[in-house]
């Protein structure tokens, strides 16, 4: 039986990902990196330090800088983003969530926050929702990033389920294979053939509809 809600932050409720990925391509442009539109692309949904090692790896800069050097370039990435993340309004959730989250909430569902973003608390506050969720995984107490399953039991932990009682959404390929490592019903937000290991997919947020994943989720084995 259905009781809660995982919800990854980035890409899922609001479009803050492009801030993201933004301020990690001027980074990598200032260490002398150019990224693809794949290689940007794949930065979605890891933390932050896993983020900044794989830019270096794909600029072969992995062994270029201190452990220090580089808590700082993360740090100087956080600052820009969190200046863009100050301009965010209720305007910023993405089409649909909000009727999505009133739905869930008039079946008494647990939801939680299961980013690997630090800001979370602050983009939430920013958009006006914080409210609505009954708890956010810390990323300070995480040992491994997406892909490993950590954040995703952590948040059923945190809602007090079992993994057969819990729907999770994801617009990143590493977070879809970190909620089926965590034994969970999937759903994916995006690129189909990217999340293709998904249990439902659509390809936007304003295509999400709670009573049809229920019926999928309630039909699977």
């Amino acid at each position: 039986m259905l009781k809660g809600l995982l919800f990854d932050l980035d890409g899922v409720l609001t479009n803050s990902a492009k801030f993201h990925l933004a301020a990690w391509n001027n980074l990598a442009n200032e260490l002398g990196i150019t990224l693809t539109d794949d290689q940007l692309d794949s930065l979605r949904g890891i933390s932050r330090i896993d983020s900044l090692n794989l830019i270096l790896k794909y600029g072969g800069q992995e062994n270029k800088y201190s452990e220090a050097e580089k808590e700082q370039f993360a740090a100087e990435k956080n600052a820009k983003f969190v200046k863009q993340v100050e301009t965010m309004t209720a305007k910023d959730i993405l089409p649909g969530i909000s009727k999505f989250l009133v739905d869930a909430k008039k079946q008494n569902l647990k939801m939680i926050i299961a980013s690997a973003s630090k800001n979370a608390p602050r983009i939430l506050t920013r958009l006006g929702i914080m409210d609505e969720f009954d708890g956010i995984v810390d990323p300070a107490t995480l040992h491994n990033g997406k892909p490993d399953p950590e954040i995703y039991i952590k948040a059923q932990q945190i809602a007090g389920l079992q993994s057969n009682e819990v729907i999770s959404f994801e617009d990143a390929e590493a977070g879809v294979a970190a909620i089926k490592a965590a034994g969970q019903f999937a759903v994916g937000i995006g690129n189909k053939e990217l999340l293709k290991e998904a249990d439902y997919i659509v390809s936007k947020t304003s295509d999400l509809k709670l009573s049809e994943i229920e019926t999928v989720f309630q039909k699977r084995k």
